[in-house]
């Protein structure tokens, strides 16, 4: 090994936050202790730049950098003397030691710097980052390292490498192919982009084909696909193409031994009758592991790559000739076992040249439409593409590119979709195949797109599906009026729905693929969906009940996820929450068997959407949060939105500001972009509830007045009803009675609709708080009544605090203590820290001592100081505190002096200081912890 001492600046990295807060854990930690870390990664995901950044990011000690050398082997330092240099360094300052590609060390320099890593104790203040290849097994040496995997960039993450990369000069279209292409690679995605003209990039000339060549792969791969004998190369050779056929990143190892079989038996013998003889000679088989070559990886029956690039550039930089081998041997192999589909598409990747293929382009279009033959949805997709690629005619070509693009819609990928509806449009077709391909554009654009361009095509596709299709025209109509929805395009929504519009009909004859569209549905749901939506639309929900109760009841007996998805939103509609939860329940069931990743965030959506109607805050958060992985993971953007809506809204009433900001500003980010009106107002909602739980009506009054207040810019219309409790609540505190009033009419109209359990009661609740003393006692009592009916543990909690609130300022402390009691109970339940906060600072200020946490300096105060701490603390105004607690400001003024005197501060900004430090260290001492 050789090495350095260097002083860096901190170099540029893209889309690693999350592994650059364990790197900065790390140095921040070396003044008082060290440790050893590894990293790694597959070529090209950045270790070596993850490396320099750290290296300049270190400023308290020396940077020591340990590189390969070419000593031979057994001739590097032995692991005491390596031990003995690493604690040496540190005895002046911390320091840190990075060591790049470890695993081209010899092997007794491995051996010495992982027996180093593990014995080097952690107050010798010495940081180990070991950086190692990620495309092969981690060297037992440094296997008992905690490691930092690096993983692919997530497709926004490269897309915004690829936009700095670029200036953001690049095509809209040719942007998401290079994102697809690169798949999270950094160092790949860049050579693409340099492989590209200014033309290319801009869209004005078509793109090379393949846009990853061989020369650029293994540019990237760095000669990590290069192996030392031929009969490893077949091996990796064989499992990197059996991959581009299966429904993952694995492979069957027994179908890798019967085509490597195959490929090394002569000709003449393969042609003799029975099973291929075994090779002539020991060849690197599966099933043998020391065997393998150190790119793969063996699980059970099951061989797979240790990384995905190394993976396409074997496959890539293989002589093309021997790649149409390893193709065919698997054709045979699979075509042996009975394996039709996939046997058929090895036999096309084995034929040589471009030319189209008539018989065999139909076989593999028969098969990839045969329902009768499981097969996953991107291995149908594939399937389609390739036949439509060895198609001569041009509107066949388009019905099976538009095809392609359907089942890779319901794989999860809309990335890939979206070219083949390119390829599909750029060729003359029917208006049937062209409506299909808009149906499916529609669908695409909906989840992940601007909503206003899904709206259009979707009636364009219901246009051209009239005539032939109108089943199929009837789903793009209600999709269609689906994407107005989510933009709150109240006159969109009711023209799309209005009478006339394409409704009912049987389907055109097409093959059956095993699992229909998303959004496609049987006749009758279409049309009751349709007709419920309408008349609901119109206030009308006397006509509204009955279709949508079909819905409903039909979704207790369909077990396909469409419909029961269909059965979900009708119950939201309706405000049957329970049959909504049971309906999205199944939904996500059904779609998790079918392996249709397009549905399961959508059922992840509506299962979310029905636990926050019913008040179950910590259910809704759980869903939202696997909806929200899944959405992203495959590239539904619009769906991601709604999910971060409802975390917003979950956190909300929780104690993390900082988590509501977070979740607001990433769906606010899309929804401005994409025209999600719907997903903007829950968002604004859940930051103006989290303002009105910490105290901060006025803030609270502000955001809430654009959502309900008539006007322009109020919220999405189906939507906004639900905001007015809450702003109601915050305009009284802010003294804004007359805006308060003013939106109860409306609010009055939503409760009688009967579509919100909780409406009835929180309408009583808005009456208690604007009526006068004489009235409001028995306008609380038929609120809380009304909760017991409806249920919903966090806004009965809401009106007992308001009433107890009320009950205490009216000098009434045992009435007010049990109801400030159960609010806090109640507060509990639900996990609403924030809005408990506000409980037993109320108890507190009647002498009620209720548990809870301690806040150290701040048991000082009395329990009206420690309130009116807090609120400066959050930048109240005197005034504002005096308005917020009914009190005069001269009162405010009076504590305020006492709370600077006991605490020792001298001004807001100190007295904030202390407060959050308090807070912060307050759930510290409620479970034993130290700070």
């Amino acid at each position: 090994m050789t090495g350095e001492t260097t002083v860096s600046t901190a170099a540029r990295i893209h889309g690693r936050s999350a592994q650059r807060r364990v790197l900065r854990a790390l140095l921040d930690q070396l003044p008082t202790r060290g440790g050893p870390l590894l990293v790694t990664g597959e070529p090209g995901l950045g270790r070596t730049a993850l490396l320099s950044w750290t290296a300049g990011s270190f400023r308290t000690g020396p940077v020591f950098r340990l590189a390969p050398g070419r000593e031979p082997d057994g001739a590097g330092p032995t692991p005491g003397e390596l031990l003995a240099v690493l604690r040496a360094a540190a005895r002046r300052a911390p320091a840190l030691v990075c060591v790049d590609d470890a695993h081209l060390l010899d092997t007794s320099a491995r051996a010495a710097l992982g027996h180093a890593a593990e014995r080097l104790p952690a107050a010798d203040r010495v940081g180990l980052l070991v950086s190692v290849a990620g495309h092969r097994a981690v060297d037992p040496d440094f296997a008992p390292l905690p490691t930092l995997r690096l993983d692919p960039l997530t497709p926004p993450r490269a897309a915004a490498l690829l936009d700095d990369a670029t200036d953001g000069g690049a095509d809209p279209a040719v942007r998401e192919r290079l994102v697809a292409e690169a798949e999270g690679n950094p160092a790949l995605l860049l050579a693409l982009v340099r492989r590209l003209s200014p033309a290319e990039l801009r869209g004005r000339l078509p793109l090379p084909a393949p846009l990853a060549d061989a020369a650029t792969l293994a540019a990237v791969a760095g000669g990590a696909h290069t192996c030392r004998s031929a009969a490893a190369g077949d091996l990796l050779l064989t499992v990197a193409a059996a991959v581009q056929a299966s429904d993952g990143p694995d492979v069957d190892a027994g179908l890798v031994l019967d085509a490597v079989r195959r490929l090394r038996t002569p000709p003449a013998v393969a042609e003799r009758p029975g099973p291929p003889p075994e090779p002539p000679e020991p060849a690197a088989v599966p099933g043998r592991r020391e065997a393998l070559p150190e790119q793969l990886a063996q699980g059970g029956d099951r061989l797979r790559f240790h990384s995905a690039l190394v993976r396409r550039t074997v496959h890539a930089t293989a002589a093309p000739e021997r790649r149409r081998a390893v193709h065919r041997a698997l054709a045979e192999a699979l075509e042996n076992g009975g394996r039709r589909l996939p046997g058929l598409l090895h036999r096309s990747w084995s034929l040589t040249g471009p030319a189209p293929a008539q018989s065999l382009a139909d076989r593999l279009a028969s098969a990839a439409g045969d329902g009768a033959v499981p097969a996953p949805y991107g291995l149908r997709a594939t399937a389609y593409a390739r036949a439509a690629d060895l198609t001569a005619d041009g509107a066949t070509r388009a019905e099976r590119y538009t095809a392609a693009a359907e089942q890779y819609l319901l794989a999860g990928r809309p990335d890939r979709a979206r070219p083949l509806l390119a390829a599909a449009r750029a060729r003359a077709a029917p208006a049937a195949v062209r409506g299909r391909a808009e149906l499916v554009r529609g669908l695409t654009e909906l989840r992940d797109g601007p909503v206003g361009d899904a709206h259009q095509s979707l009636l364009l596709a219901a246009s051209l599906l009239a005539g032939d299709a109108p089943a199929d025209a009837a789903t793009a109509a209600l999709a269609a009026a689906d994407a107005a929805w989510a933009a709150g395009d109240l006159e969109g929504c009711l023209a799309t729905l209005a009478p006339g519009s394409p409704r009912a009909g049987e389907p055109a004859a097409r093959p059956h693929t095993g699992a229909e569209l998303p959004g496609k549905h049987p006749a009758t749901v279409v049309r009751d969906h349709g007709a419920g939506m309408r008349a609901l639309l119109q206030g009308r929900l006397d006509r509204a009940a009955a279709p949508l109760g079909q819905v409903v009841e039909r979704g207790r007996t369909d077990h396909r996820p469409e419909a029961l998805l269909r059965s979900a939103a009708a119950a939201l509609l309706l405000g049957n929450v329970d049959a909504a939860r049971r309906a999205g329940a199944r939904a996500l069931a059904a779609a998790r068997q079918l392996g249709s990743e397009t549905l399961v965030p959508q059922a992840l959506e509506y299962l979310a959407y029905a636990e926050l109607r019913a008040g179950r805050h910590p259910q809704a958060r759980a869903h939202a949060e696997e909806g929200l992985r899944v959405a992203l993971r495959t590239g539904q953007r619009n769906t991601a939105a709604h999910h971060r809506a409802v975390l917003a809204l979950a956190a909300s009433i929780e104690e993390d500001p900082d988590t509501v900001a977070r979740h607001v500003t990433a769906a606010l980010s899309t929804a401005r972009r994409h025209g999600l009106a719907q997903a903007a107002t829950l968002a604004q909602w859940a930051e103006a509830r989290a303002d009105l739980g910490r105290g901060r009506p006025f803030d609270a009054a502000d955001r809430l007045g654009l959502l309900v207040l008539p006007g322009p810019g109020r919220g999405h219309f189906a939507v906004w009803r639900l905001a007015v409790p809450c702003f109601v609540e915050a305009a009284v505190l802010a003294g804004r009675h007359e805006d308060a009033a003013g939106v109860l009419t409306d609010f009055a109209d939503w409760a009688a609709f009967g579509a919100d359990r909780q409406a009835a009661a929180q309408l009583a609740r808005c009456r208690a708080l604007l009526a006068p003393p004489e009235g409001a006692d028995g306008l609380y009592r038929r609120a809380l009544d009304r909760h017991d009916e409806a249920g919903g543990d966090f806004e009965r909690a809401r009106t007992a605090l308001l009433y107890g609130k009320w009950l205490r300022r009216r000098r009434r402390p045992r009435e007010a203590r049990d109801r400030l009691g159960t609010a806090l109970a109640g507060f509990e339940r639900s996990g609403a820290g924030v809005w408990a906060t506000q409980a037993r600072d109320e108890l507190r200020a009647l002498g009620a001592a209720p548990h809870g946490r301690g806040s150290g300096a701040l048991t000082r105060l009395t329990p009206q100081q420690l309130r009116i701490a807090r609120h400066v603390a959050e930048g109240a105004t005197n005034r504002e505190v005096a308005l917020t607690l009914a009190v005069s400001t001269r009162t405010v003024d009076y504590h305020l002096r006492r709370v600077f005197a006991a605490l020792g501060v001298r001004s807001r900004l100190e007295l904030a200081r202390v407060v959050g430090q308090a807070e912060r260290a307050g759930p510290a001492e409620k479970t034993g912890a130290q700070p």
